[in-house]
């Protein structure tokens, strides 16, 4: 070789890594001013194309989370012919996901690797880059059909590599910055939802003559699926609710304040309990999948005759204690709400005598474990009500939440808790 051909050779070789460094800085400065991913992959693809001189480009992101390792979580693409689309192809994943590192292939159709795939007629050659992240696989970056030649060549691979290099990491520091957004837009959306299932519980216990109310819900996420209503019937009469629907956070928070309004509705027209849960269930049936349910305990007290008309939907059974320490448990009704179609109810009237106390409460109560797993029990709750039914309501229901919370200790909440406390005094 002669030196004008070196150095023909040297100046091609410096010309080159020249246009290389001002892709790579072109490129540096495009995908730092952002934090958009969609923006940033686009800017890649299309300085990609550019740079090695390609028709159509892909970048794949690998979603790490899921249990299936070529799962794909997004996908980003520029074109600069008219042919269809192209997609990563399954087997060019997952033979990354094994190989992470440069793939050529200049005929696809006879490689050897991918006996058997596939490919669109339209393919004649490709490359694939892996996008790292601390050696992990993040994406892959493929670009397809080199315009002139229609074979990419180790220049081509290894300028596609450092891009890659370059990219991986502004990726992912793109899409944490999207699932962070994401995230905290949830949350807002979860404190705007405890806000309005707060606003649909009553504001204030109700003064009805001769009679103490209280009722308190504690969720065990920010919103829950507990809830406990007071509804005014007429001037004698209080109808009075509390049930536990199925799950719990924001879906059961949406089923409860579904039934809140269907239990309200059907108060107006309903003239005994046993009518209004019988329409409530078909309606929650109707508006419901059928895995949703609730339990609901619903009474109507008379403060004017005494006397407490009731029907129970499957839910835990109250307690109504005398002066003189006699319980009584308030279970008659039927089934569930929304667990089939048509059911016809029972309901109950129970006189309540002078300083009588009626307890409802949700099964979070009996239901809450310490950190050996032991639950604080119906037996435990029996006796502390019992123990203490001489307590006005409000001091009562909030002896109750502390003892419950000393049994679990250091242990996380698992439940809603929801108490009503209504004690005859005159």
């Amino acid at each position: 070789m002669t030196s004008a051909q070196s150095l023909q050779e040297e100046t091609q070789r410096l010309k080159r890594a020249v246009e290389e460094l001002s892709i790579l800085n072109d490129l540096a400065r495009a995908i730092g001013s952002t934090l958009n991913l969609e923006e940033i992959m686009q800017t890649i693809i299309r300085r990609s194309l550019r740079a090695v001189q390609a028709e159509q480009g892909v970048i794949t992101l690998v979603d790490k989370k899921s249990s299936e390792p070529t799962k794909t979580l997004v996908r980003a693409m520029v074109s600069s012919s008219d042919h269809v689309e192209f997609h990563l192809h399954q087997a060019l994943l997952g033979w990354m996901h094994l190989n992470m590192k440069p793939l050529l292939v200049d005929n696809p159709k006879q490689d050897e690797r991918f006996r058997g795939v596939r490919w669109d007629e339209s393919v004649n050659s490709l490359l694939c880059v892996p996008l790292l992240v601390k050696s992990e696989l993040r994406g892959v970056l493929t670009v397809y059909n080199k315009k002139e030649t229609n074979k990419f060549n180790t220049d081509d691979q290894r300028l596609l590599a450092i891009i890659a290099a370059q990219s991986g990491q502004v990726i992912e520091n793109a899409r944490l910055y999207e699932e962070e957004k994401g995230y905290l837009k949830m949350q807002e959306e979860v404190r705007l939802a405890a806000k309005i299932q707060l606003d649909l519980l009553p504001s204030e216990m109700p003064k009805l003559d001769s009679y103490e109310i209280i009722g308190q819900t504690i969720p065990a996420q920010t919103v829950g699926g507990d809830l406990f209503d007071f509804i005014k019937v007429d001037h004698d009469r209080l109808a009075i609710c509390l049930g536990d629907v199925t799950g719990k956070g924001l879906p059961a928070s949406l089923l409860m304040a579904n039934l809140q309004a269907t239990l309200r509705g059907q108060t107006l027209v309903a003239r005994e309990p046993r009518e209004c849960l019988t329409r409530s269930n078909q309606l929650l049936f109707e508006s419901t999948s059928p895995e949703k349910f609730a339990t609901l305990f619903y009474g109507i007290l008379d403060n004017k005759r005494h006397v407490l008309s009731f029907s129970n939907a499957g839910h835990d059974h109250p307690f109504l204690i005398s002066a003189d320490g006699s319980v009584k448990r308030l279970g008659t009704g039927g089934m569930m709400l929304g667990a089939f179609d048509t059911f016809s109810f029972e309901d109950e009237s129970v006189p309540l005598q002078l300083n009588d106390i009626l307890v409802v409460y949700s099964d979070g109560i009996p239901e809450a474990m310490n950190t050996s797993g032991e639950q604080f029990s119906e037996e435990r709750l029996t006796e502390f009500l019992i123990k203490n039914r001489g307590l006005p309501p409000k001091e009562l229901l909030n002896n109750l939440v502390q003892k419950v919370r000393e049994h679990a200790g250091v242990q996380p909440q698992s439940d809603d808790m929801t108490i009503v406390v209504i004690k005859r005094s005159q």
